[in-house]
């Protein structure tokens, strides 16, 4: 099976994770707009795309190789101290290092890839960094609208975020382009992942990429939204399950999706949730797929049965298929 997850940070690595106990053909289509952090400083040093979220999505991939265990903490290692080197993440410092050598991002992370070892492939949502701008609620007295811009700043807004833009990096107004390969991936893919994630700078910026979010309402792939386990601070506060589906069909009112999954305990109205998947065209699936103990994160074995059961692949295997 040809899968393909689109999103960024812990989100994606918890699908990914699970993807890769289903099949070894993952492709991660990877958010650019980070611009804080470790990323946020090599993004205004060098001009490069933001490293983070690619490495989180490499580190993923490599913990499922054999031997990759050990590489993935190599890459997702940050150094101490005070000096110039201080909050980076070695993978980061790796990928910088590769996009400069090969001039292109996408062979850069194909070396990246090569080297750690993956049987999957990680692509940019686009090869140039871009920016985010938020139209939110609350900074001001009464309804007054505010526009944020970056990626940071629209993820720890104490206001309420209703919609979101995304534009080629200083170029507010111009639309960003896609990676090719990233468009090719999601047009080829039998199985095609949105979330979980940050709902407004890690899943939706998908979306506002012209010819992604084409490929994405062409793709005859089984399209399967991932909800969060909890509404994030900020972003999607007081959120309900259902509320993320509406935000999403907000910005791209074209896409059809063919199931949802969600875990059973962090959706307190099913009914509502079933009614919101329905208009969306899929079917929701409600499962305990948290990890115990561990607020807000997936279980891997959990999440990757559930999905297997929206995939319709458990049925088939009971037929011997």
């Amino acid at each position: 099976m040809r899968a393909v997850a689109l999103g960024g940070g812990h989100g994606l690595h918890a699908t990914l994770t699970a993807l890769r106990r289903i099949t070894p053909d993952v492709t991660a289509v990877v958010t650019v707009a980070d611009d804080g952090g470790s990323s946020g400083r090599l993004r205004r040093e060098l001009g490069l795309l933001p490293p983070g979220d690619l490495r989180q999505a490499l580190a993923a991939l490599a913990e499922a190789e054999d031997g990759g265990a050990l590489w993935a903490e190599v890459f997702q290692h940050r150094f101490g101290g005070t000096g110039a080197l201080a909050g980076h993440a070695v993978g980061n410092l790796l990928l910088a290092g590769l996009f400069e050598v090969f001039g292109d991002p996408v062979a850069g992370l194909d070396e990246a890839g090569r080297l750690l070892g993956l049987s999957g492939r990680v692509l940019p949502m686009s090869a140039d960094p871009l920016d985010i701008e938020a139209e939110v609620t609350g900074l001001e007295p009464g309804d007054e609208v505010s526009r944020i811009r970056g990626q940071v700043a629209v993820a720890s807004t104490p206001g309420q975020v209703h919609r979101i833009r995304v534009h080629a990096a200083g170029l507010p107004g111009t639309p960003p382009a896609a990676c090719p390969d990233a468009v090719e991936a999601v047009l080829g893919a039998d199985a095609v992942f949105l979330g979980p994630g940050s709902w407004f700078t890690s899943v939706l910026p998908h979306l506002l990429v012209p010819e992604l979010h084409d490929a994405l309402v062409r793709t005859s792939a089984t399209k399967i939204v991932i909800l969060n386990l909890v509404p994030q601070p900020g972003e999607t506060a007081g959120f309900s399950p259902e509320r993320h589906l509406d935000v999403l069909f907000d910005h791209a009112p074209r896409l059809r999706v063919d199931a949802v999954v969600a875990d059973r305990d962090s959706v307190p109205t099913p009914a509502r949730l079933h009614r919101a998947a329905a208009a969306l065209g899929g079917r929701a699936h409600l499962a305990s797929i948290a990890a115990p103990g561990v607020v807000g994160r997936h279980d891997p074995d959990a999440l990757a049965g559930c999905v297997r059961e929206a995939l319709g692949l458990t049925e088939r295997e009971r037929e011997g298929q």
